[in-house]
């Protein structure tokens, strides 16, 4: 084979590889707006004031008889949603693996999930059970994609591309959620002018995203490609039994991976905090500050855009540094910003909109950074297995944090005391991910160490 053929197959497959990557990062595109708008944004005030109208004179709702907070609803149906995820991510991880065909279960549960959210537009009233059913669905429904989802990114980038390449899907997302939030700021400010009630803007606003969802994840399910790997044995998926018997193999084959292992439980502590800071601290600015959801909504795009900036520029930090020594930063970041949110006064944006900056900054590389360093300490073919792991860490783990804020709002009455008991995850965390030697993981892993870890 001579010179010149081999250079122009080397030049096919990185042009091959790079419309593949570019592929994927529109599906951070595409349900990223969930997250935004969504989870972060609209979900929390209106289903909690819909828990409120339906609830008793004590200010009680009583889902399946159970006494529950009108303002703990929303905070319990996330950690419901999570700890559905954790028994649905593993199953897709080992069928994903085994059968070698992502994309149908990627696009599976990516159309559920647009379903249910684009049918929150019926949620009005007092249907608060309607709602915590369309976010147990929506939520878990994200989990399951993002496994799928977060596998491709080791059969996608070599390792010297991949924190380049993560930080850049995380970028893409939050690029997304600013341009959605922009539209629905002017939507919600100008409702009267369109002609539609403040509630039924909200519930547009959270249709959209749905509908939105589901339109933008046809490119990445046109360009992404199934593989099988040299460990993914070729077959049929099979039915649940199947899955759990594979987990239970990768459970065991796992604690062969000490290392990797310590590193997840690190991401599942200081992970668990910052998606419940994301969920969670709308409810605080309007609940506790008393801000306005125009305000809440110019601090979430405010986030939004930085997280664009931080995420990128985290990336190019971490190859100067290392992705570890970042992330042990941010989480610095992450507990002076908690902090200081404790004493933000009430009634005033301007420290509010102050908070949003610090938490855009560290959001996105946070967040990107532990995708990339973790790809790095997967076995070759079982990224999807591994990533069922990781993302049980990062979504399908997340339910202490949430159950916390919810349970001490419920003893306590006071979202400032919610809003503080996060900061044992992100000092916890740091304290365990300092004690990961990197390094020696992605070797015992049977991957190439790069230069920057």
């Amino acid at each position: 084979m001579g010179t010149d053929t081999v250079r122009e197959r080397a030049a096919d497959g990185a042009a091959e590889r790079r419309r593949e990557q570019r592929g994927w990062y529109f599906y951070d595109w595409a349900c990223s707006v969930y997250s935004t708008s969504v989870l972060t944004v609209f979900l929390g005030p209106y289903l909690t004031s819909v828990a409120k109208a339906a609830a008793d004179a004590d200010g009680f709702v009583h889902p399946l008889g159970i006494p529950v907070r009108a303002g703990s609803f929303f905070a319990y149906s996330v950690s419901a949603s999570v700890i559905l995820s954790i028994f649905v991510m593993p199953l897709a991880g080992a069928a994903a693996d085994r059968g070698g065909r992502k994309k149908p279960l990627l696009a599976l549960s990516a159309y559920l999930g647009a379903a249910a959210t684009a049918g929150m537009f019926f949620l009005d009233g007092d249907r608060y059970l309607l709602g915590g059913l369309l976010l147990i669905v929506a939520n878990a429904s994200l989990a399951v994609s993002m496994v799928l989802y977060n596998s491709y990114l080791p059969q996608i980038a070599p390792p010297e591309e991949r924190d380049a390449v993560s930080s850049r899907g995380w970028a893409f997302g939050y690029a997304a959620g600013s341009l959605v939030l922009v539209a629905n700021l002017v939507l919600y400010s100008a409702h009267d002018s369109f002609g539609v009630s403040e509630a039924t803007a909200v519930r547009i606003c959270l249709a959209s995203a749905g509908v939105w969802w589901g339109v933008f994840t046809l490119i990445p399910l046109k360009r992404l490609r199934d593989r099988h790997t040299s460990g993914s044995p070729a077959g049929p998926p099979g039915g649940p039994g199947r899955g759990w018997r594979q987990l239970a193999a990768t459970v065991r084959e796992m604690r062969r991976q000490p290392l990797t292992l310590a590193f997840l439980l690190a991401y599942l502590v200081y992970n668990d905090g910052i998606q419940t800071v994301i969920s969670q601290a709308s409810v605080y600015g309007s609940e506790e500050l008393g801000l306005d959801q125009s305000t809440l909504i110019v601090a979430v795009l405010l986030v939004q855009l930085l997280a664009v900036a931080g995420a990128l520029g985290m990336g190019r930090l971490a190859r100067t540094y290392g992705a570890k020594r970042i992330i042990l930063g941010s989480l610095v970041a992450w507990t002076l910003t908690l902090t200081a949110g404790y004493f933000l006064p009430a009634g005033a944006p301007g420290w509010f909109f102050a908070l949003a900056a610090g938490i855009g900054l560290v959001l996105g590389g946070s967040q990107a950074l532990s995708r990339s360093l973790f790809s790095h300490l997967v076995p070759p073919g079982k990224e999807a297995e591994y990533f069922s792991a990781y993302e049980m860490s990062d979504r399908g783990m997340s339910w202490l944090g949430p159950l916390l804020f919810g349970v001490t709002y419920q003893l306590t009455g006071s979202y400032r005391d919610a809003i503080i008991s996060l900061v044992a995850f992100f000092v916890l965390g740091f304290v365990l991910l300092a004690r990961v030697p990197v390094r020696r993981a992605v070797r015992d892993a049977g991957n190439p160490v790069p230069a920057r870890i």
